[in-house]
């Protein structure tokens, strides 16, 4: 007869963001976690031997920092980029280091790994934390106030 699982073995298949291997693959990963009207859209990356999470906004314009799936990185992979506007971002923080909204930080999306896959954190309330970013107020950059999305 099989034994269950330890209890650190379980978790909550809604929260899981990816497996570790596709990290490996790609060093990113768009994710939308929920439905309705506010899913929470964001990306993980690898960072070193860990890894980040942030809500896929960009701070200048309220939209999505990748206009096309995987593609949240500088050509070297050593930033993160914005790439509407060209705003560069560390990888391990999310600070605007260059760009309109220079100064600002992504919003970070606690994650953990367990058993190969990368999950929100048990901490993460996916509704709050979408609204949160709706809501986050946007940055004027040199070409005037931004748009909506």
């Amino acid at each position: 007869m099989p034994s269950d699982p330890p209890p650190e073995a379980a978790f909550d298949v809604e929260r899981v963001v990816c497996r570790l291997t596709q990290l490996e693959r790609h060093g990113v990963c768009a994710f939308t976690i929920s439905a309705g009207d506010w899913p929470l859209r964001g990306f993980v990356l690898r960072v070193g031997e860990g890894i980040r999470g942030y809500v896929n906004r960009c701070p200048h314009a309220g939209h999505p920092l990748n206009l096309l799936p995987e593609r949240f990185l500088t050509p070297d992979g050593a930033l993160i980029l914005c790439s509407s506007h060209g705003a560069l971002f560390e990888k391990s923080s999310g600070y605007c280091v260059a760009g309109p909204c220079a100064g600002r930080s992504l919003m970070p999306v606690a994650l953990e790994i367990r058993w190969g896959f990368v999950l929100l954190a048990d901490s993460v309330d996916v509704q709050a934390l979408a609204q949160e970013a709706d809501a986050a107020p946007l940055v004027e950059g040199p070409e005037g106030p931004p748009r909506a999305p």
